[in-house]
């Protein structure tokens, strides 16, 4: 829970849950104001789940829900009055606090300056300068009335960024620094409202006991790249026709080209009682931050029993993560003389143990090293944490169904994943939920100025952020070709990388693109990725936290440059439809 006090009778937060309640009858708030639709998340607690513990311990309780982008005056008279109705302090909350912090604003317009409320927004985390204009516009209203006969003043152009982009993980974050590499001063904003940035590749390590979890995190105002302007706030919806995106205030960006990349949701909630469990009863995961350290915290306590590591179907997040997870746990258990007493299982969705076949020889030597039971085309779907069982859909090499349960002293779950919610039904997604692109280019399917790159795209290419630090550079050239009305184009040839960590001091660096082609970067007598090496271990563990934070994130593009042709098959309606003159894209 993240409190974050506007004044001292309000603050706001982002989604909190029923389990909250307690916390907040202790810290003394007095009334809950939510202002989220039902619904507009999977997992999402609902208003009456919230208002019936609300309840339970004396809070008052109101729900106006606003649809992200669309905030009306009613909205905003709602709140205001729901205020003034109960005792505080009040909590106000949505997905990420911004239209109630917008909410606040907006109720504040004649009673505070407009820098003040921008300024106490801000020290509490929400960066509300592009609502200036509509706090002065309401503070005016009872004045405007009273001079009426004067002639009124044209409408303000809004002002029309060089480049949007959505999303400030690796995927924004180092095309952004590209894009500032090619054309220094370049308009760019970027739009996210976390504050903290994180390398989840090294969560693996953190599970091992190899890396401690705060290497992992920096502040996002320090890796935002310089010369960038960041808006701290949560996209609702986007706006192609129009060359603009909305945010849950209901501020409208514009642009000449958009960037996006958002990530992807990790699914708890499709493996029945996960959630519920997660952290406790040795169930854990190295897919969260903050349930990495528990992992290794199982792997050294675990004396004997049965140890399970599972994977859902694809698309997730670096393919070969939950085979990590159990491979260096089994190496410090064969270190430490317990490896013969635990019965170590590792349980795929998918029928192959890897996607690229060269890589699987290598790796099954170490499934046979560590004597871990194998199991193709078992998908979990439930955990129960106090009887320690999971249950897993099987298939059959005949195609029949069935399910079974099986008992563990600790288990590592890979979570389903997919699009984002706030994604889909947008117009820049394909059926799926993921930003229609095409796959060498990366440039939208439909709108010629808009891009996407990294987990939250439609490429066909595996989800790691080496795929990032290929597709970026890409995006960056290819942006400035359609800003600039140039034919000379980026390819992405699908390049991916997952370091496959066999044991601690050794690693399989699997490199391929698309169709599974091998990409190796560097030569075979270097490093034949096929092999554990030594050599790529040194570079999992010490140099890629460094070629991530200081090389792709500061667009240094070290064995990543594009390979660019002339004449490629770039479109740039999109960008010569961007017409401002009247305060209308056209």
């Amino acid at each position: 829970m993240e409190l974050r006090k506007i004044s001292p009778g309000l603050t706001v937060s982002p989604q909190i849950t029923v389990t909250d309640m307690g916390i907040l009858a202790s810290h003394g708030f007095k009334g809950i104001i939510n202002v989220r639709p039902d619904g507009e998340e999977d997992g999402q607690p609902s208003s009456a789940d919230i208002e019936q513990a609300a309840h339970e311990f004396g809070l008052e309780y109101k729900h106006i829900p606003i649809v992200p982008g669309k905030m009306t005056d009613t909205d905003i008279a709602a709140f205001a009055a729901a205020r003034s109705e109960m005792l505080g302090p009040i909590l106000s909350y949505c997905r990420t606090g911004t239209r109630a912090a917008t909410l606040w604003a907006l109720t504040k317009a004649d009673q505070l300056s407009t820098d003040a409320i921008l300024a106490t927004a801000k020290d509490a985390g929400y960066d509300l300068s592009s609502k200036a204009a509509e706090i002065d516009a309401r503070r005016a209203s009872k004045k405007a009335r009273a001079t009426s006969h004067l002639p009124s003043q044209p409408p303000s152009q809004p002002h029309v960024h060089d480049v949007v982009i959505v999303g400030g993980g690796a995927g924004g974050l180092a095309a952004a620094a590209s894009l500032l590499k090619r054309r220094p001063g370049l308009d760019i904003t970027v739009i996210e409202p976390r504050d903290m940035h994180y390398y989840q590749p090294g969560w693996t390590l953190v599970g091992g006991g190899v890396f401690n979890r705060d290497q992992t995190k920096r502040p996002m105002a320090d890796v935002m790249p310089n010369g960038v302007h960041w808006t701290r706030a949560a996209v609702a919806t986007f706006q192609p026709e129009r060359n603009t995106v909305v945010l849950e205030s209901g501020t409208e960006v514009r642009y000449r080209c958009l960037v996006v990349s958002p990530g992807l949701k990790l699914d708890w909630d499709k493996v029945e009682g996960l959630r519920e469990t997660l952290g406790q009863n040795g169930v854990t995961s190295n897919y969260q931050f903050d349930l990495a350290p528990y992992t290794w915290d199982l792997v050294k306590s675990l004396r004997g029993g049965k140890a399970l590591f599972t994977q859902p179907p694809m698309p997730i997040k670096c393919a070969g993560a939950p085979q990590k997870a159990m491979y260096l746990a089994c190496d410090h258990w064969a270190r430490s003389g317990r490896l013969k007493d635990i019965d170590v299982e590792f349980h795929t969705a998918g029928a192959v143990l890897f996607g690229v076949q060269d890589y699987v020889p290598e790796l099954m030597t170490y499934v046979e090293k560590y004597n871990a039971g194998l199991f193709l085309q078992e998908n979990l779907v439930k955990v129960d944490g106090a009887r320690k069982v999971a249950t897993f859909d099987v298939t059959d090499k005949d195609g029949g169904k069935s399910q079974v349960e099986r008992s563990f002293d600790m288990i590592h779950v890979c979570p389903p994943q997919g699009p984002l919610d706030f994604m889909r039904g947008t117009p820049i997604v394909n059926e799926a939920g993921w930003v229609d692109v095409h796959s060498e280019t990366l440039q939208h399917t439909r709108y010629g100025n808009i891009f996407g790159l990294g987990d939250g795209c439609s490429a066909p290419n595996a989800k790691t952020a080496a795929a990032v630090r290929k597709q970026a550079p890409v995006v960056a050239h290819n942006v400035i070709a359609v800003l600039e009305g140039k034919d000379t184009g980026a390819l992405y040839e699908g390049y991916g990388s997952c370091p496959l960590t066999v044991e601690r001091g050794k690693v399989v660096l699997a490199e391929f693109g698309y169709g599974g082609v091998l990409q190796p970067t560097f030569p075979k007598w270097l490093i034949n990725g096929a092999k554990a090496s030594g050599l790529a271990w040194l570079l999992k563990e010490k140099l890629m936290p460094a070629l991530y934070f200081d090389l792709m994130l500061k667009g240094h593009e070290w064995l990543a440059s594009p390979k660019v042709i002339s004449h490629a098959p770039l479109h740039h309606e999109a960008v010569d439809a961007c017409d401002f003159t009247d305060g209308k894209a056209r």
